[in-house]
């Protein structure tokens, strides 16, 4: 755990958990402190002529010039007084810069989280379900602030009991040591039942909430469907199956986690009653003599009885959330894209030569491909779904890496260090477009500085701009998934938000599969009318698509099978 905390945390953190260690270290002899100066106040309170016996006592007494025992004794308890006015102000400062500490973790990681999916290799994030990213995201990036948070109040608290136990030693052994036996008894219990059972809790909640965020994530997505079959009560019950687990396991986290506090506070009392009586059978008298001994053994067991549950709870909470601080880790630990600023230009074509890909190891998706493409030129790839036309335009875009082979354009690799720049003169428009709950003229302009003229000039050409001035123009809303439009005008839209960057390259993956064949024909017009003086890629099944194209490739198997012109 500790080795995975510190991959997480950067070196100023580092740093300032360092200073916060040496803090804690200060508030614990401080909080010693403040339990030890209660004996000699209550010696010296009942018993005036200690003042004069004692050198310390003397010494004191003779440097400020008291001329009475009893303002002596007055002047140390409003000392005190101030003492522990200081020490409330130095344990919230404490607690400040520690739960800002903590806190501020969220920020940071969760940051991080979103950085490296977004940073995450296409290939690998088409293999994640969205639902648990947002779950890291949301959820466990937290839950490690708890963690953090529990880690450290366990190590100042350690340091406290430390001192504490150390003077209780100096003061007397033998009762010490009878209740660090007691102790220790106590805290072996603990761990071997309560928080056993604590850690499993913490697992079931990481998986349980993994099923509640896929569940309703599903559930919103596929609404209309859920209403005409009628069958959202299978879907309401796996939803209560999952809450009523996520609910059970955070119900059998706060319960055991008042067990130890419980368990502590009897034992306590109990070793109050138990120091006092032994005290009686040891001397066989009154106990007045030793009162200042009791004093300090209760005082210093009423403080260090929470120090030792927050021991515990920080201990229990640490194990219920030790799973989120396994998931921040793995998923941080993925290896994100480190792409170079260096520009490419595109001016007379783009080779693919000796092209294969695989998504799995000995399972080839593309062998062998060879293809030539002029730049401003019309092509068309088609084929069976599955048969990799797909795979092959998402490595041109530059969004796979092929496994061997590579692709050149004007006789430069497409690597690591332009493919940011090449993937940028790249306007693709989806099969499936998905809008994201807003204004027609954030979804165009998505990703890119807003630029209300620009926004206007792209939605021109994609011929929807008429449409939007009966509505609310560009600041017309949408709704989530596009609703409230039709499937030509989100189309059309989804031409728009390619056109808004100016790129020289458009690609259309199967975009107009799903429309009617008017309404398909309409927009085809318009993509190639828009397409003049651009490099234009189809991925159809439609040949009516694809009736402008100079050029035709059937991919079959992973294999051009032919590459035919296109006579018009």
């Amino acid at each position: 755990m500790i080795r995975k905390l510190r991959d997480l945390l950067t070196k100023r953190d580092k740093q300032f958990l360092l200073g916060l260690l040496f803090f804690s270290i200060i508030i614990s002899i401080i909080e010693t402190v403040g339990i030890s100066v209660i004996m000699p106040f209550i010696a010296v309170a009942t018993d005036f002529t200690l003042i004069h016996s004692n050198e310390y006592y003397r010494y004191i007494y003779e440097f400020f010039s008291f001329d009475k025992e009893v303002l002596f004794v007055i002047s140390f308890g409003v000392v005190l007084i101030f003492f522990y006015l200081f020490r409330s102000v130095i344990n919230l400062v404490y607690f400040y810069l520690l739960n800002r500490f903590t806190q501020g973790r969220y920020h940071l990681l969760a940051y991080r989280l979103f950085e490296n999916y977004m940073g995450m290799p296409y290939k690998d994030f088409i293999t994640k379900n969205s639902s648990s990213l947002t779950k890291t995201i949301v959820t466990e990036a937290s839950q490690l602030t708890h963690l953090l948070s529990a880690a450290l109040f366990m190590m100042s608290e350690v340091f406290v009991v430390a001192f504490i136990y150390a003077m209780m030693l100096y003061v007397n052994y033998k009762i010490t040591l009878l209740l660090t036996i007691i102790l220790i008894l106590n805290a072996f219990l603990m761990v071997k039942t309560v928080s056993t059972k604590i850690k499993k809790a913490g697992v079931l909640r990481a998986e349980v909430q993994k099923n509640f965020y896929e569940i309703i994530n599903k559930s919103f997505g596929n609404f209309k469907l859920i209403k005409l079959q009628s069958h959202d009560k299978d879907i309401l019950d796996d939803f209560g199956k999952s809450s009523f687990s996520y609910a059970k396991a955070n119900i059998t986290n706060a319960t055991l986690g008042q067990v130890p506090r419980l368990f502590l506070e009897a034992v306590g009392f109990g070793m109050i009653v138990f120091i006092i009586t032994y005290l009686v059978w040891k001397y066989e008298n009154n106990i007045s003599a030793v009162l200042s001994l009791i004093s300090m053994f209760v005082l210093a067991l009423y403080r260090l009885m929470p120090s030792v549950n927050r021991i515990m709870s920080s201990y229990n909470q640490i194990l219920f959330y030790t799973k989120s601080l396994d998931i921040v880790h793995n998923d941080l630990m993925f290896n994100s894209e480190k792409l170079g600023d260096e520009n490419i230009s595109f001016r007379q074509e783009i080779v693919i030569k000796n092209l294969e890909f695989e998504y799995e190891e000995h399972q080839a998706i593309l062998k062998g491909i060879n293809l030539t493409i002029q730049k401003d030129s019309k092509i068309a790839f088609v084929g069976e779904s599955g048969s990799g036309k797909s795979t092959l335009v998402d490595i041109i875009i530059g969004l796979y890496k092929p496994k061997k082979g590579e692709v050149l354009v004007d006789n430069r690799p497409i690597d690591e260090m332009n493919i940011k720049a090449w993937r940028s003169k790249v306007g693709y428009i989806p099969q499936s477009v998905y809008l994201f709950d807003g204004t027609v003229g954030d979804n165009v302009a998505f990703g890119l500085e807003y630029d209300k003229q620009r926004v206007e000039v792209v939605l021109k050409k994609a011929k929807i701009y008429d449409f939007l001035t009966t509505k609310n123009g560009e600041n017309t809303l949408v709704g989530e998934g596009g609703v409230m439009l039709s499937g030509g005008q989100k189309q059309r839209i989804a031409i728009a938000r390619a056109l808004y960057a100016n790129p020289e390259i458009l690609v259309l993956d199967e975009a107009t599969s799903a429309l009617d064949d008017e309404t398909e024909r309409e927009i085809m017009d318009e993509i190639y009318e828009i397409s003049e003086g651009k490099t234009l890629i189809i991925i159809a099944h439609r040949l009516s698509t694809i009736d402008r194209c100079e050029k035709i490739y059937k991919v079959e198997d992973g294999r051009i099978k032919n590459g035919r012109s296109h006579v018009k």
